[in-house]
């Protein structure tokens, strides 16, 4: 063989190393991508769920840094710890002050046998905690029918009947009362209590007569949720989100996806909407086409299509999703992670701190410009510097594109003192919807969708204003049958318990 050809095949030799070596560098890179894929999702599944961080595991992310890239911050304040000597079972059982005693005094056998020969000197108290739990009765009504003696041919006289949910419903505000805080709030459904009623109480009802009540109940309950959605509506500032329920299709004997929307006013209101898709026209219908003010949301795209061409709205970011990129990717890049969670943190310490102040708008306005400004700056610069230093589909890559696209967003809520620094109000009252649907698993149908959405508006004002929700439900079906137009909006979670208060007051 000739220097040509050896020439040659060295050649061809060195092209198939060269290739060999891009191709085994291209495979490494894709491997640690998956790799970060498969943990992320083995986290999501059977990791914790907590994303806060103690103090221990932020040093150990920080500790891979180099000394001069850790920026060096005030020590943060420590909390101050709960007396030791704090007696255990009052932290255990609290109850209100007005719970009602049953007192129940047993007297010595001696002493009833000859009460005439003792003198009682003093008492032994002790108590347990009781509970009794629903009964099943009858309400029956008797309406009696009365002539006049002397005008027999008249006809009868007979007090008008009591108004209903529905004429011809036989569950009393009570029972129905009873059903939606079993399913809605504590999540148990239809199916279930229709075998807790037969077994424990004899009490046979079947589900479909369940949901035809909820039905009936729920064309009253609308009145009060439409005047929740006008307030909502009117609003400057709003936290939106959307989660995904499942639904049945009919014809197809399968479920499809639909979404539950809600809506909320920080400390005023949150309202819930179903749809059978997660389209921007689900946003309009939710907020309206005349809505103006700041809506808070994440970054999906819905809500940047819905805020096109309207100049009166203002998008805020979250910065809950946009730290939720850094928390996934502090495995594979501990030490920039940790020093991106690390300003974050600053923030939202410096936010915590306004809330436990109770600060105005003006006082977090004024906090944000002087301290949380600065940290806002510093992670822009950082972020624009890192991009290029990890590929996009890496964990790293993707939290920081995210965040850069959403940096005008995340930059407003420095500008609005009744803004939030992130959308956890929302989501945290979607949460309790979660948590049904891991026992009811889907709604029956798109109409049980909007039914449900009524109910949960409802029972999540209640918790949001510390009501009551059985005896609030019950008292509105009571009520709503008899109410106008005009007195429907004194129905609202938030208005009865101001009547409540007021009524308390007075007759104090």
């Amino acid at each position: 063989m000739d220097i040509a050809a050896l020439q040659t095949q060295n050649q061809l030799l060195q092209q198939q190393v060269s290739l060999l070596s891009e191709a085994l560098q291209l495979a490494r890179i894709e491997n640690a991508l998956l790799r970060q894929k498969l943990d992320k999702l083995c986290r999501r599944f059977f990791g914790q769920q907590s994303e806060q961080l103690n103090d221990a595991q932020m040093e150990l992310l920080l500790s891979g840094l180099p000394p001069q890239t850790v920026v060096e911050v005030p020590a943060r304040k420590s909390s101050s710890s709960a007396p030791r000597n704090q007696d255990k079972q009052s932290r255990r059982i609290r109850t209100p002050e007005n719970l009602e005693v049953v007192r129940e005094v047993i007297e010595p056998e001696v002493v009833r046998a000859e009460p005439e020969r003792f003198k009682r000197i003093g008492e032994e108290t002790s108590r347990q905690l009781d509970y009794q739990p629903g009964q099943f009765r009858w309400l029956e009504t008797v309406r009696p029918k009365y002539v006049r003696v002397d005008q027999r041919q008249a006809a009868p006289v007979l007090a008008p009947a009591p108004a209903r949910v529905s004429e011809h419903c036989l569950a009393t505000p009570a029972l129905l009362a009873q059903l939606f805080v079993s399913k809605y709030c504590d999540h148990l459904p239809y199916y279930r209590q229709e075998q807790i009623f037969l077994q424990r109480h004899g009490v046979f009802i079947a589900r479909q007569q369940m949901v035809q009540w909820t039905e009936q109940a729920v064309r009253l309950i609308c009145g009060v949720t439409r005047v929740m959605k006008d307030q909502i509506r009117r609003s400057s500032y709003v936290q939106v989100d959307e989660t995904p329920v499942e639904f049945l299709e009919p014809g197809h004997g399968q479920t499809r996806q639909g979404y539950l929307w809600t809506a909320l006013v920080p400390g005023q209101s949150v309202i819930y909407q179903w749809h059978a898709s997660r389209a921007t026209d689900c946003v309009e219908a939710l907020l309206g086409k005349d809505f103006a003010g700041q809506l808070q949301c994440d970054g999906y795209a819905a809500y940047p299509a819905f805020a096109k061409d309207k100049p009166q709205v203002q998008l805020l970011g979250c910065w809950a999703h946009a730290r939720r990129g850094f928390f996934e990717a502090r495995e594979p890049v501990p030490g920039v992670a940790g020093w991106i969670l690390n300003q974050i943190g600053w923030l939202y310490r410096w936010e915590e701190e306004l809330r436990q102040n109770r600060a105005g708008p003006d006082l977090r306005q004024s906090v944000r410009a002087s301290h949380s400004r600065m940290v806002v700056q510093r992670l822009y610069r950082a972020l624009n510097k890192l991009q290029s230093r990890y590929l996009p589909q890496s964990l790293m890559g993707q939290a920081i594109r995210y965040a850069l696209n959403q940096w005008p967003a995340l930059e407003g809520f420095l500008e609005h003192g009744r803004a939030e620094i992130d959308n956890n109000l929302v989501e945290n009252a979607i949460r309790p919807t979660a948590l049904g649907k891991k026992n009811w698993l889907f709604f029956g149908s798109e109409e049980a969708g909007e039914r449900s959405a009524a109910i949960y508006t409802l029972i999540a004002n209640c918790r949001m204003h510390g009501v009551e929700p059985q005896a609030y439900l019950k008292d509105i079906l009571e009520r709503l049958p008899r109410a106008t137009n005009q007195t429907v909006a004194e129905l609202t979670p938030l208005a009865w318990k101001k009547a409540r208060e007021k009524s308390l007051q007075h007759a104090a």
